[in-house]
């Protein structure tokens, strides 16, 4: 149901304390405007500066009151019996004994009458004395719908100059989701003003603009990719399964009968480019990447980790579609009882979101220690696949030499890439990248020469690899893929990459 409906039934259940989550409170109160007049009922608000306020027409005496406590005597004693009140901010209030308890005890009342008390707020914690009490409606951000006659007001003005071509004008309002009508409607106004006019071009600047937005937020930020699948060496698997879903959004699939994907968990070796393909499904899907930080989720005071959680999943539900990227989802989804089961809470409500979403939200979990992650979180129904990133192999790590090299501005061709491939037996991509990093300052410092395949194999073999350095940790990574718990990244058999480093002696 949309929120007006919800509201409009809640009324009609003749439920007595409403509060309405917001953070576009001019918006809710346009809503409860028109379906008071529809409904035929008196509408006031109440607030610390102003006091009551009609909503609707005059209907009898304003009732007077500056304090908390003073408003619900008068809104209990007011005659209207179809009245609705709402009371903006009031849970600045509640912290107060006295309010909690009268606010309970007119609850209870004003079941016997058809008044109504509703209290807008951005957050959704309540009392738990009033918990029980309390109906929580969430009013949600504006979906394309809404933004679209936002951009149709403002191009609507005399002297509006607007060159979008259909394409371009429904990137902008894709552009534009997540976002408040206020805040749209400032990104809108920012981009016409800085050229003079609205076209294709002002995308990326409202898409910069949300990003600052979006980071406000917390525990979400937003990347603009442009990473691709050539940046990223090896994973023919991956990168064949990812080709294989890159329409799966459109409106075509849906057609098709084609469920949008779920998502997948990059679970293995340190290094090995898992945050690097999460970007990468980001430019090859063309869609937005959000990195949810659930370390930041935690707050201090009571209900407010939960409360971030419900934000955060809602924004990215709202921007959807889209990718979430949850980066190094052991340690962010670490619980355990020393916080009063906020952790587990917060860790439940993920889990929950993940397994009944509906929205196009394609959730992108990398992992580096599998003996961490709780079993719940890796079962079907969570993830479409589970692909393990192993040591890359000759081949693999002569494309990541290639890469790197081409990321450099250096032509792979005057290297011996055979050589390199050869001698970087038991190293990652990363360790591989460092090692053209440090080849690179042997060669500026020496006169600022070219760098040379002898200079990268000179720091290959200064460099003390993890699959040396972190042995049995890398062993017991590499045998729960030969175990089958997971499809390798780079051969369509998992046991066949499992076999491949036998043993690991770089030497």
């Amino acid at each position: 149901m949309s929120f007006e409906e919800q509201l409009d039934l809640s009324l009609r259940s003749r439920f007595t304390l409403l509060l309405i989550t917001t953070l576009e409170e001019e918006r809710v109160l346009e809503t409860i405007r028109a379906l008071c007049d529809r409904l035929q009922r008196t509408g006031l608000t109440w607030d610390l500066a102003d006091g009551f306020q009609w909503l609707t027409k005059p209907n009898g005496v304003l009732p007077q009151a500056r304090d908390p406590q003073t408003a619900l005597d008068q809104i209990e004693k007011f005659t209207s019996p179809t009245a609705l009140f709402i009371l903006k901010d009031f849970h600045e209030s509640w912290t107060n004994p006295q309010i909690k308890r009268k606010l309970r005890s007119l609850g209870q009342k004003l079941k016997q009458t058809q008044k109504s008390l509703l209290i807008t707020a951005p957050v959704s914690r309540v009392p738990d004395e009033l918990r029980d009490e309390f109906v929580i409606i969430e009013h949600p951000l504006p979906d394309a719908r809404d933004m679209e006659q936002v951009l149709k007001n403002l191009t609507g003005q005399p002297g509006v100059r607007v060159n979008l071509t259909p394409l371009g004008r429904e990137k902008i309002v894709q552009a534009a989701l997540g976002l408040t009508f206020a805040q749209a409607r400032r990104v809108f106004s920012k981009a016409l003003v800085t050229d003079g006019i609205l076209d294709d071009r002002d995308i990326q600047l409202i898409t910069d603009e949300k990003k600052q937005i979006i980071r406000e937020s917390e525990a979400l930020e937003f990347y603009a990719v442009s990473e691709t699948p050539e940046d990223v060496g090896g994973l023919e698997v991956l990168k064949a399964w990812l080709r294989l879903r890159e329409t799966a959004f459109s409106q075509e699939a849906r057609d098709y009968g084609l469920p949008a994907p779920k998502g997948i968990a990059l679970i293995g070796i340190p290094g090995t480019g898992k945050s690097l393909t999460a970007k990468m499904i980001g430019g090859l899907w063309r869609l937005p990447l959000l990195r949810l930080d659930v370390g930041a989720l935690f707050g201090s005071l009571v209900g407010e980790s939960e409360e971030r959680s419900r934000r955060a999943l809602h924004l990215v539900e709202t921007v959807a579609p889209c990718i979430l990227w949850i980066d190094e989802m052991e340690k962010a989804l670490a619980h355990g009882g020393l916080d009063s089961g906020t952790s587990t809470r917060v860790f439940a409500s993920i889990l929950t979101w993940m397994q009944e979403k509906t929205s196009p939200v394609f959730v992108v979990a990398t992992a580096n220690d599998i003996a961490a992650i709780p079993p719940e979180l890796l079962r079907k129904g969570r993830f479409d696949e589970i692909f393990f990133l192993d040591l890359p192999t000759e081949d693999e790590r002569r494309e990541i030499f290639t890469v790197h090299l081409r990321k450099r501005r250096r032509l792979p061709e005057d290297y011996d890439l055979d050589r390199l491939a050869a001698e970087s037996y038991g190293y990652v991509g990363s360790e591989i990248e460092q090692a053209i990093i440090d080849a690179m300052y042997i060669g500026f410092n020496d006169s600022q020469r070219e760098f040379t395949t002898q200079d990268i194999s000179t720091a290959l073999k200064r460099q003390v690899p993890l699959s040396i350095s972190h042995r049995e940790r890398i062993m017991a990574l590499r045998a729960w893929l030969a175990e089958g718990r997971a499809q390798s990244a780079s051969f369509y058999e998992s046991g066949e990459a499992a076999t491949r480093f036998v043993d690991i002696d770089p030497s």
